[in-house]
């Protein structure tokens, strides 16, 4: 069983070159969280599931921590919704800038990494 929460829109100020951390940039996140969501889905009790909302603002407030790379600031997000939400079995995070300053016509870079609860190390 999983949660998806697609299309996080972000504005944070994340990356190496000093003008990217004081103009900043839009970022999408996207999240795919396993856990057991089977009592919810019985007794369409919130108590049974993930609070969506709650998700989402521990991911905002991950991404309001300037980083030089994007790779720390998906790790950090796994690692706080792991340790938040202990329902959580496996955490997969997408993280994308959009319009990345690299000289290049280029709609987004970003990256990808899986996390599970019992084991912190990325696969």
């Amino acid at each position: 069983m999983y949660i998806h929460l697609k299309g996080l829109k972000l504005y944070a100020f994340h990356g190496v070159l000093p003008q990217e951390n004081r103009v900043g940039a839009e970022y999408t996140v996207n999240l795919r969280l396993k856990t057991d969501f089977s009592r919810a889905a019985q007794t369409d009790c919130l108590e049974g599931t993930i609070n969506y909302a709650e998700v989402f603002e521990a991911v905002k407030q991950e991404m309001q921590i300037s980083s030089q790379l994007l790779e720390h600031v998906a790790y950090r997000i796994a690692n706080r919704l792991l340790h938040d939400f202990p329902a959580i079995e496996e955490v997969d995070v997408e993280l994308y800038k959009q319009n990345p300053p690299m000289g290049a016509d280029c709609e987004q870079v970003g990256i990808s990494l899986s996390l599970s609860a019992d084991n912190t190390q990325i696969r």
